[in-house]
């Protein structure tokens, strides 16, 4: 049964001290990765913080943005997650590296599925071995609720991503580089989300937007609360976890009443690869996936993994044949709720 009840967490109970450390970002110049970086240099004294993207003019923007001046420890590097020896460069002394870069809209991934698979799948393979031969301490991949149970290539592919860096804990050996993996829904003004399509169909005047399925439901989270989730995350992990932060559902249709009171909704069909609801976990995955009070983490599948440092956080074992999925979430915004939260992220919806 939907509840019209939200516990807006803040995840950030113990973050990840990164003052001193050498901290590197993947797609660093996305929306994850700008407030990723403005939260860094805002909480800590970082030696030196890498954003590592392939856009000459995202990055001369960024620094802009964050002047040398005023932030000196930021470096900007051009590179291609595709590029394994780039990114071994680029790793050089490097503590923690958080994985942002991807190729994510889901009908360009269906229409370029060779691209879709070199930057994230190759490009995280090329991550893991980088990461490793740099002798990294700490490295996070960001993935995506259309990872669990994927019936697109983009959800497929980031799939791939996760198992790779879940697996590269073993390949890393008992006191290697650690690997653990962030897996959470859609993020309030992300490139290309839907709440950015119907801003920027509001702000040209159009009264009608478009809405794939009126039964469509998704998770919502801002970029602060996914900011905190990596930080506390690098703080708890082990090495190999999947965590999944426990967030809210909303309706489609709600989110375009919220944004337009006045607007017309038009039902367009489901666009390719797009599902009506998404799951962050499925049924198979629920033997090996704990809970804490703000997460849920997914076990991984190794003889040398042991869940007594997670027992001694007070984390239990979750009901088998439990499924975290966005219409049968128990935490959920309605209207109002949906734009509250919106204006408390600002008009930029950082």
């Amino acid at each position: 049964m939907i509840q019209n009840t939200v516990n807006l967490r803040s995840y950030d109970a113990k973050l990840c001290d990164l003052s001193g450390k050498s901290i590197l970002v993947t797609g660093g110049t996305g929306s994850f990765g700008r407030s990723f970086v403005a939260a860094v240099i805002k909480r800590f004294q970082p030696e030196k913080l890498i954003i590592f993207s392939r856009d000459e003019l995202k990055q001369f923007e960024m620094a802009r943005e964050f002047s040398d001046k005023d932030y000196p420890v930021l470096r900007y590097f051009i590179g291609d997650v595709r590029d394994a020896d780039r990114l071994e460069m680029a790793m050089r002394g490097v503590d923690y590296v958080v994985h942002a870069a991807a190729l994510k809209q889901v009908p360009a991934a269906e229409y370029n599925p060779f691209e879709c698979i070199r930057t994230n799948v190759h490009g995280a393979e090329n991550v893991v071995r980088a990461a490793i031969r740099s002798g990294v301490k700490r490295v996070i991949g960001l993935s995506t609720d259309k990872a669990a149970n994927p019936i697109n290539l983009y959800g497929a592919s980031k799939l791939a991503s996760d198992k790779i860096f879940v697996a590269a804990n073993a390949l890393a050996g008992r006191n290697g580089t650690r690997f653990a993996v962030v897996r959470y829904g859609n993020v309030i003004g992300s490139r290309g989300s839907v709440v950015q399509v119907y801003q920027h169909l509001i702000d040209r005047g159009i009264d009608t937007l478009p809405l794939t399925d009126a039964r469509m439901t998704r998770f919502l989270i801002t970029l602060q609360q996914g900011v905190n989730v990596v930080l506390s995350s690098f703080a708890m992990m082990e090495g190999g976890e999947v965590f999944v932060p426990k967030i809210p559902s909303i309706k489609i249709i709600d989110l375009a009443e919220a944004m337009s009171p006045n607007a017309k909704v038009e039902v367009i069909g489901v666009r390719p690869g797009e599902k009506l609801h998404e799951v962050m976990i499925s049924e198979d995955d629920s033997r090996i996936t704990l809970q804490l009070d703000d997460r849920y983490v997914i076990e991984p599948l190794f003889n040398f993994w042991s869940r007594t440092a997670y027992e001694e956080r007070g984390a239990t074992r979750v009901t088998e044949g439990f499924r975290y999925a966005s219409d049968t979430n128990d935490e959920w915004l309605n209207v109002e709720q949906i734009r509250s939260l919106l204006a408390s992220c600002g008009r930029g919806y950082a």
